[in-house]
C-alpha cells in the first residue's frame, strides 16, 4: 500500500529528502518517476540519478527563470511543459511503470496554476493504492495537507544565504 508524503516549509532539504527516498526506493527495486516543476537548469543530482535505470526524471526542457520575471508567453510555455510531464508520469503510473511518484516543487506550480490542478486534485483524492506519492514545496494547499499520510515541515533556523553566501554546487544544486 502506497502513502502520500508532503515535505514543506521554508527550510532547506525538501527536494533532498524526496531524492533520498527515491534512492532508497531505487535500491529496493522500485520504479521511481520524478517530476521537477519550475526547474530547468542543470543540477548535480541529475548526473547521479541518470545512472539509475529505475529512476525516470521529467523536467522542463527550458530554464525560463523565476515566474515573477516571466512574460505571459513564457508562463504559457512553462505550464505546457509541466502538464506534458504530469500526463507522461500519470501514464507510467497507469501502465504499472511507476511505484513512486515524486512531484518536486509542486505546491508552487499548483498555487500559481502552472499545472493542471484538476488532475492533481484527482490524483490526491484517488491515488492508485500501490503508488507512493511524494510532494514538495512551501505552503501546501489544504488538499495536500488533508490527503497526506506524512507531513514533514523543514524550518529555516539559519542559512548561509543570510550572510551573503551564494548557492554552492553539490550542496544547494
Amino acid at each position: 500500500m502506497g502513502l502520500i508524503h508532503v515535505y514543506c516549509g521554508d527550510g532547506k532539504g525538501k527536494t533532498t529528502a524526496a531524492l533520498g527516498l527515491a534512492m532508497r526506493a531505487s535500491g529496493a527495486g522500485m520504479k521511481v518517476v520524478i517530476i521537477q516543476f519550475l526547474k530547468g537548469s542543470d543540477t548535480a543530482e541529475l548526473k547521479s540519478l541518470k545512472k539509475l535505470s529505475n529512476i525516470t526524471m521529467l523536467r522542463n526542457t527550458k530554464d525560463l527563470g523565476f515566474v515573477g520575471n516571466m512574460t505571459p508567453e513564457q508562463i504559457e510555455t512553462v505550464t505546457a511543459m509541466h502538464n506534458e510531464n504530469l500526463y507522461k508520469a500519470l501514464r507510467l503510473v497507469n501502465d504499472g511503470e511507476c511505484d513512486m511518484l515524486i512531484l518536486d516543487e509542486l505546491t508552487y506550480a499548483y498555487d500559481m496554476k502552472l499545472v493542471d490542478v484538476d488532475r492533481i486534485d484527482e490524483l490526491l483524492k484517488h491515488k492508485p493504492e500501490h503508488l507512493e506519492l511524494i510532494v514538495t514545496g512551501r505552503n501546501p494547499a489544504n488538499i495536500f495537507v488533508d490527503n497526506a499520510d506524512y507531513i514533514t515541515e523543514m524550518m529555516a533556523v539559519r542559512h548561509p544565504f543570510d550572510k551573503g553566501i551564494s548557492a554552492r554546487k553539490g550542496i544547494e544544486y
